[in-house]
Formats: structure tokens, C-alpha cells, sequence
């Protein structure tokens, strides 16, 4: 590992929005929060992947990875992260080294592979994701970029992650620090408002931006960036004129939030789009910073206009779902913002929360968990395949919500499932998020092929009776 990407890292690790950190002497702060790598550490994820996860939302660049093949294979396209415009990210560009590349280097490669982009495809910059094999043979990517750069007068930006530097979060704020190392504060926007808002950690998956876009609309309220869903160079490298940050995600990208509030002054807070009240509550703290930042006042009156309007409307569409899923047990494995956030969704619908996963979940977002649901909370902090089908199977949870990882033990133990993760077709971001998540949870609750699938066979489970059908 470069010393530059050892310094990077142990500067993420000191990062100062965090409450262990802050509980920490100067002494120890410094020395940060890493710890040497366990084998199978990275198995949810490398750095690689967790870098080009948070980076390849951004629509009309081009995502360029150095490395061999099989590593584009890993990251390419894993979200369903919608574009209203361009469609560049979707395409998968690699160098594509091989043994020679590893013998003499693939820095020559790497440019005339950027070369080719701009001459075929001419974006407004190109982003170069450095992965294992180039970093452990010496590649300087840095540097290639840069010449590429003077060379083509075009952005070339480095994403230094590869993926033996850590997990897939690590790499997701290393991607953050290519932003704010290159792009953020590199373009001046055509003009500003009083009510510019930056929105980091939102990646427009299922096109859910799109779901509260309207909203920030009706109020007047323009998203300057959204970093990095449905995102687009030029208007993340102005993001520093914005007046408000909300972060969405704080696991990913909560350096940007910092650091933008560092440099230029920009106040931030982390707020949810999932469920009515948390959505209504992210509208009034975007309204209430934006006045404090010299927003007219009458921003406010105009804000609780639109919840009230919004939420009787979302309250009495909801209503009929209500009544049959009220009491219906469910247990949520997922992660980081989700953890806490589509709980206070589901308990809206009257649903009951057996046990919530925080495995990759912040401080914060534990704390947030027992102001939703109280002191006794069941956090979990690591459920085994095991434990999910005993709790699934007991009938300890009607259903399930989870990744696509998960669904098979779901399945197994015969119970509904439904995917609330990054892979997952269906929008549950704002108001009428809300109601398509309520509507997805009665359809599978309601799916009569439960009741054909827990009939028990002729020849019974063991298969002990199968001889004498």
C-alpha cells in the first residue's frame, strides 16, 4: 500500500462526526480506528467496489477501471441506479491488464485507454478506479491522470481504492475523497439561489430522487448536486455554492458533509426520505437551515402547507393496507440508514418490528433505533443464516425484509420475502414510496402460493414415507 494511501486512510479514520472519536485523547484519535484485516474481511465487498459504488451514479462521466477484466465484472452496474439523461455509466470501460502489463507495468495502457475515451465518447471527465493488480505492480495512476489531463484538457480523475486497502465502506469515502480532492469547488455554477441544497449519500436507486424531487420543487427548493444519484460532473464540481447539505447516508459519505462544512461553511444535517413522518421531518430541517442561511421566512409557512397537505393524503391511502397488516410481524436485515429509517415506515403501517440488523450500521444510527422503538430495541449486530431460518420458521416474523443474499433462507423456511436492498425494483423513497412499500408488503403477505408451499408432502419432510407413496 502507497504511503499516500495510508495517510488517506488514516485521516478517514479520524473522522470528526464521529462519537467515538470525539470521546477519544488527542493521542488516540491520531492513531484512528483501524485494525489489521481479517481473511474473508472483505467478503461483503472490497474498497474497489465500495469506491465505484458510490461514484458510478454519476451519469455523464466515464468509469474507467485499471485493472484486470474480471474486477469491471464485480462493480459494474450491482444497483439499480437510474439516469434522467445520460446513459454513459452504464457502459463498462477497462484497461483489461494482463501478465505483460504485470511485468513491465500498465501505465501506458491505462493513458492511451483514456485517450480513447475522450476521442470516442468525449465526456466531461473520466474517472480511473485503481484496482489490486496495478497497485501492487507500481502503476502510478496519479500521475497518469494528470499528464492525461494536460494532454486532453479534460478532468481525469483518480479513485486510489484498491480493493485490498479494506471493506467496501472504506471504499465508499475514498471515492468521497476523490470528490473532494478533484471535483468539488473545481466549477462555478451559472448562477445560485437562496435555496440551493446539496443532497450527498442518495443514489437514486428505483429512481427515488425522482420521488422527492417534486416535493423540493413545489417548495421552490433546488438540488445544486445530488452526490452521487442521477449525478452530473459539472453541477457536483459547483456543489460547494450550495447554502444546505443533507446527508442521506451518513456510513458512505459522511466526509463530504465535513469537510464541505470545513471549507466553505456549509451547515449539514441526516435526515430519511423513507416513511411519512421522517420525510415531513427532513422538509422542515431543509426549510428551517435554509432560512438560518437567509431564506425568505416565508419558506416555513409554505413547508407545512405542503406536509399537511402531503400526509393526510398519504395517511388515508394507506388506511386500507392498515387494517390487514396491522400486527404482522417483520424482521428487517439490512443495514447503515435502513436500519432506522424504514423502521419508522413500517411501524406507520402498523407493522411490528421484531428485530432490526445493524452490522453495518453507525453509532448513530443505533441511537436512532431506540428512539423509534425504544429500550428494547433487538438490534442485531450479526445474525447467522442459521438464526434467520429459527426465527423465520418459529414464526417468530411474518416476513422478511432484506437483501438478495438473505432470500434463500426466506424461502426455505417457507415465509415471505421482499427485497429492500440496492438490487429491489421498486421505489420507497417519499411519500408515495411509503405506499409502494405497504402495497409490496400486503401483495407478498397475501401471495396465496404461501399457503400451497407449507402443505406438508405425502411423504413427509424426512422423506422417510417416500417408498410407500
Amino acid at each position: 500500500m502507497s504511503v499516500a494511501l495510508k495517510a488517506k486512510i488514516a485521516d478517514l479514520f479520524e473522522e470528526p462526526a464521529c462519537d467515538k472519536n470525539q470521546a477519544k485523547s488527542e493521542k488516540d484519535r491520531k492513531k484512528g480506528c483501524g485494525k489489521q484485516l481479517a481473511p474473508g474481511a472483505a467478503a461483503g465487498g472490497c474498497a474497489f467496489d465500495g469506491a465505484m459504488i458510490a461514484l458510478q451514479p454519476i451519469t455523464d462521466v466515464a468509469h474507467l477501471v485499471h485493472g484486470p477484466i474480471a474486477c469491471l465484472g464485480n462493480a459494474w452496474d450491482n444497483r439499480h441506479s437510474a439516469s434522467s439523461g445520460s446513459q454513459l455509466y452504464r457502459t463498462g470501460f477497462t484497461t483489461d491488464t494482463n501478465e505483460l502489463d504485470v511485468i513491465y507495468g500498465g501505465e501506458k495502457r491505462l493513458f492511451k485507454s483514456i485517450r480513447e475515451i475522450i476521442e470516442k465518447y468525449d465526456p466531461p471527465a473520466v474517472f480511473v478506479y485503481q484496482t489490486c493488480v496495478p497497485a501492487l505492480v507500481g502503476d502510478d495512476v496519479e500521475a497518469v491522470c494528470q499528464r492525461a489531463c494536460e494532454k486532453f484538457g479534460k478532468p481525469v480523475i483518480p479513485v486510489n481504492a484498491p480493493g485490498f486497502a479494506g471493506i467496501k465502506n472504506l471504499g465508499n469515502k475514498l471515492g468521497a475523497e476523490a470528490l473532494l480532492d478533484y471535483v468539488i469547488g473545481t466549477v462555478e455554477p451559472e448562477f445560485t439561489t437562496p435555496y440551493d441544497i446539496n443532497i450527498i449519500g442518495e443514489y437514486n436507486l428505483v429512481g427515488e430522487l425522482w420521488q422527492v424531487k417534486p416535493l423540493l420543487d413545489a417548495l421552490g427548493i433546488r438540488i445544486l448536486a445530488c452526490i452521487a444519484g442521477d449525478g452530473r460532473y459539472n453541477e457536483i464540481a459547483s456543489a460547494h455554492r450550495a447554502r444546505v447539505n443533507m446527508m442521506v447516508c451518513s456510513k458512505s459519505m459522511i466526509n463530504v458533509a465535513t469537510k464541505m462544512q470545513q471549507r466553505w461553511g456549509i451547515p449539514y444535517f441526516e435526515g430519511s426520505f423513507y416513511g411519512i413522518g421522517d420525510m415531513s421531518d427532513s422538509l422542515r430541517q431543509i426549510a428551517q437551515l435554509l432560512v438560518q442561511q437567509g431564506a425568505p421566512d416565508d419558506l416555513l409557512v409554505r413547508t407545512e402547507q405542503l406536509i399537511a397537505v402531503e400526509e393526510a393524503r398519504a395517511y388515508q391511502r394507506i388506511a386500507p393496507f392498515k387494517q390487514r397488516l396491522s400486527g404482522k410481524r417483520v424482521l428487517l436485515i439490512t443495514g447503515g440508514v435502513k436500519s432506522w429509517s424504514v423502521v419508522a415506515a413500517l411501524q406507520e403501517a402498523g407493522l411490528v418490528i421484531v428485530g432490526t440488523s445493524v452490522k453495518k450500521s453507525t453509532r448513530e444510527d443505533k441511537e436512532k433505533i431506540k428512539d423509534i422503538m425504544g429500550d428494547d430495541a433487538h438490534m442485531i449486530d450479526n445474525m447467522t443464516p442459521r438464526e434467520m431460518y429459527d426465527m423465520l420458521r418459529d414464526a417468530r416474523a411474518d416476513i422478511m425484509l432484506s437483501g438478495g443474499r438473505s432470500q434463500f433462507v426466506a424461502l426455505k423456511a417457507r415465509m415471505p420475502w421482499l427485497d429492500i436492498n440496492q438490487e429491489r425494483f421498486y421505489a420507497y423513497a417519499g411519500y408515495e414510496g411509503v405506499i409502494e412499500l405497504v402495497r409490496q408488503i400486503d401483495r407478498a403477505l397475501s401471495n396465496p402460493v404461501w399457503q400451497q408451499v407449507r402443505i406438508p408432502a405425502p411423504w413427509g419432510d424426512d422423506g422417510e414415507t417416500l417408498g410407500m407413496v
